[in-house]
């Protein structure tokens, strides 16, 4: 079954950084990609994203899925043919819906597995907690909103933060067949980012010290998207050169 390209928008999307260790988040992906690294450091995440209005594109708004998502993700780069190509790999979604959580690999690329989310939010604050229903996944992010970066982000300005992500728009999901990869592109009808303040963040992916020994994984920064149309593109699966433990990942995170 072809998967259709989707639209909808992101009525809320936090994105929660780390700076990590390239050599420990090297051991969690699979050939070819490396980490995309940031004056020496790599970055990995987790996407807290509220869709609305999700459908395949061409159909009525009003017949549109609400959800409440999360994903973790590691920004990569590799070669392909020559060529110089850039993204995020995605070992693990997580989301509210029991529809999406059925008909992800089909209708929705990557395997989503089913989780409980609690949101309190205003326009400047935002509190979202996530425990997924098989127990591996748990998240509590606490946040305001922010007049810069904290000093000691890694990234030296917002616009270079907001390049960053920008350019990292192809995600590359976890499935059940070994070797593959689903490939999908999220196409923003325009880009704005704006800086939050984190005030709480747990993460039973980052905070794992046999993943990420003390030091080699520590919060950087958040940046808020809010009401942005947009498209969701599939592309052709691609394929990795190797098994990967992250591949049954729900027995790691």
């Amino acid at each position: 079954m072809q998967i259709p390209t989707l639209e909808g928008t992101i009525d809320r999307r936090l994105l929660i950084n780390y700076r990590v260790d390239p050599a420990y988040l090297q051991k969690l992906l699979p050939s070819p990609f490396r980490p995309k690294l940031l004056h020496g450091m790599g970055i990995a995440g987790i996407c807290l994203i509220r869709l609305k209005q999700l459908r395949p594109r061409g159909l009525p708004s009003q017949i549109g899925l609400t959800s409440e998502n999360a994903a973790h993700r590691i920004a990569v780069e590799w070669e392909e043919d020559g060529n110089y190509r850039e993204g995020v790999y995605i070992p693990r979604r997580d989301t509210a819906s029991q529809v999406v959580t059925l008909v992800g690999g089909r209708l929705f690329p990557g395997i989503h597995y089913h989780a409980t989310f609690q949101v309190e939010e205003d326009d400047e604050n935002f509190s979202v907690r996530m425990l997924s229903d098989d127990g591996e996944t748990r998240v509590a992010v606490q946040a305001q909103s922010a007049s810069r970066l904290p000093d000691n982000s890694l990234f030296v300005s917002l616009e270079e933060a907001s390049a960053f992500f920008e350019h990292g728009q192809h995600g590359y999901s976890v499935t059940n067949k070994p070797g593959t990869l689903d490939n999908l592109a999220l196409h923003c009808k325009y880009w704005k980012v704006e800086p939050l303040q984190i005030i709480e963040a747990q993460s039973s992916f980052f905070d794992d010290p046999a993943r990420f020994p003390a030091g080699t994984a520590e919060l950087d920064c958040a940046l808020l998207m809010r009401a942005i149309p947009h498209e969701w593109h599939v592309g052709k699966p691609f394929s990795t050169e190797e098994k990967h433990p992250l591949q049954n990942v729900s027995a790691m995170i």
